[in-house]
């Protein structure tokens, strides 16, 4: 009798866990496209999100395609320089050739580099879409952050681990036409 007891409990609360398991997840909240973001080791500040149908920051397109960017002021919040921001935007209802992205230092057009800690430098995230891509007025951007642990269960190291999505920022789009020069070098 005990035994037949438990084996009821334990199926109504894996009943339960599994009904609770099957509710709709709650969606990432809307970020504010005008404030700092902390997003893990990046603190984020999106400025502005454009179409362009030319080379941009020193990154080519193939004949045919357009590219979509996102310039955002980005803060290393780490002690060490880091590259590790290539998941921390991504834009969403578009399909890309490519889901990751070429990024530039909009300053001098440098591809990938290392962001040291402390020193904010305005990055150009550029997606490559094909020609006849429809992009909305406005799109979201998903953010990614991290969680710092100082010491991780396999090794003991400090790290960032557990990328989640932390919100969304949705910018307007403009359309900047091939002639325009924007960080065209």
């Amino acid at each position: 009798m005990t035994a037949g007891a438990g084996t009821i409990a334990a199926l109504f609360v894996a009943g339960v866990m599994g009904a609770f398991g099957a509710l709709p997840a709650h969606a990432p909240p809307q970020l504010p496209p005008d404030a700092a973001i902390d997003a893990g080791r990046w603190r984020v500040q999106p400025v502005r999100a454009y179409v362009s149908h030319a080379k941009i920051y020193g990154v080519l397109l193939k004949p045919g395609q357009k590219a979509l960017v996102l310039e955002a002021d980005m803060t290393n919040r780490t002690a060490q320089s880091d590259k590790a921001y290539f998941d921390v935007f991504q834009p969403q209802g578009l399909v890309l050739a490519d889901r990751q992205p070429m990024i530039a230092l909009t300053r001098d057009s440098t591809l990938t580099p290392e962001l040291h800690p402390g020193m904010t430098e305005r990055m150009a995230y550029v997606w490559a879409l094909a020609g006849d891509t429809a992009v909305p007025p406005s799109i979201g951007f998903g953010i990614t952050s991290e969680i710092f642990k100082p010491r991780d269960n396999l090794y003991g190291m400090p790290g960032w681990f557990n990328p989640y999505r932390l919100g969304t920022v949705t910018m307007p789009v403009a359309d900047r036409p091939a002639t325009d020069a924007q960080g065209g070098s």
